[in-house]
């Protein structure tokens, strides 16, 4: 398909800046089927869910992986994209151009690293030196890894180290926040809990690659960015028998129905996962696993606009973002939040 086809208008004053406080005051847009938009908000997610519902959320922790340091008299800027052994890590590299496989990166407060050779989807390697974990290094001189589009606005603070969390974080090794999560509470919690809705967990790694816009003209060119998951045998033994006895799985963010969908077979059956998906969702996609999914409003041209037009239908999609920007509705990471059920 023609990339295109999923543009549209986005009002720079549309784009969130902050999130929403409390999280859970945060607008939601309700859309079910064909027709209709309802305007609610995330703290009304227990009355729009049924009893018996499963919500999965991504557990993975953002590290401070944005870092800036010197090769020499040249100022590089790397932000870490995904884990390929203890102390190494690809990269994505600003002024990569001054870099040559070997040189040493000097990122301040005693980290360093060597580069390697870039590799085809455009990220440099970089191995850190020294004897201390990684993740000591990054607490130092890393800072987290505001979007670009939130970035461009203002500098990442101590705030955002709270902000950029979800509440479910705790598997280190994200590069960007699983975002749809940022909207629940303690609160919100026990609500769903009260009303019968169950919640699973899985480990989706979110890296850098998921902010790559799509340079191709046609989806079929598109390579997709890859990210490392991992789906428990007896989580994915307890949502088999959620939609065996006809409940609903419901996706919280593009990441748990990407690694869904990658952990399912043709039959629909969910299997344990450990490792790499590429996974990449348009329309003509036939769902196996979810049957809902609640996330932010996504870029235009986005590889996440285009599997919520695989779910919705793009032209319904087109119908609730325009909505969505007429209504007021704030957009991206620190945005509001819409519940699509097809």
């Amino acid at each position: 398909m023609r990339v295109d086809l999923f543009d549209f208008d986005l009002p720079p004053e549309r784009i969130a800046l902050r999130p929403a406080v409390p999280r859970d005051s945060a607008r939601m847009l309700f859309a079910q089927g064909a027709d209709g938009i309802a305007d609610r908000h995330v703290s009304d997610l227990p009355d729009l869910l049924q009893p018996g519902d499963v919500l999965v959320f991504n557990d993975t922790r953002v590290i401070p992986a944005q870092l800036e340091g010197m090769r020499g008299e040249a100022r590089i800027g790397a932000t870490l994209h995904q884990r390929t052994g203890p102390r190494s890590w690809q990269a994505f590299v600003r002024n990569a151009r001054r870099l040559r496989p070997g040189d040493r990166i000097d990122f301040g407060a005693g980290v360093t690293a060597l580069a390697g050779e870039k590799d085809m989807d455009g990220a440099v390697p970089l191995v850190f030196e020294g004897e201390e974990p990684v993740e000591l290094l990054l607490e130092r001189a890393g800072r987290m890894p505001l979007p670009p589009y939130i970035a461009s606005k203002r500098p990442a603070d101590a705030r955002d180290r709270d902000d950029y969390q979800t509440l479910f974080a705790k598997e280190e090794g994200a590069v960007a926040a699983p975002t749809a999560a940022l909207h629940f509470t303690p609160a919100l919690m026990a609500a769903l809990n009260a009303r019968g809705v169950a919640t699973e967990t899985l480990t989706l790694h979110v890296g850098a690659g998921t902010f790559l816009p799509v340079k191709a003209d046609d989806t079929e060119d598109h390579r997709m960015h890859g990210e490392w998951g991992i789906i428990a045998q007896d989580t994915a033994d307890r949502l088999n028998t959620a939609r065996r006895d006809g409940r609903r799985v419901i996706a919280v963010g593009t990441t748990s129905l990407r690694l869904l969908e990658s952990a399912a077979d043709a039959a629909g059956q969910l299997h344990a996962f450990e490792g790499e998906t590429r996974i990449f969702i348009t329309p003509g996609y036939r769902f196996r696993a979810i049957d809902g999914l609640m996330t932010n409003f996504h870029l235009p041209r986005s590889t996440l606009f285009m599997l919520v037009s695989a779910l919705m239908g793009r032209e319904r999609m087109l119908e609730i973002y325009g909505h969505a920007i007429r209504d007021g509705y704030r957009f991206y990471s620190y945005g509001d939040s819409s519940l699509l059920i097809p």
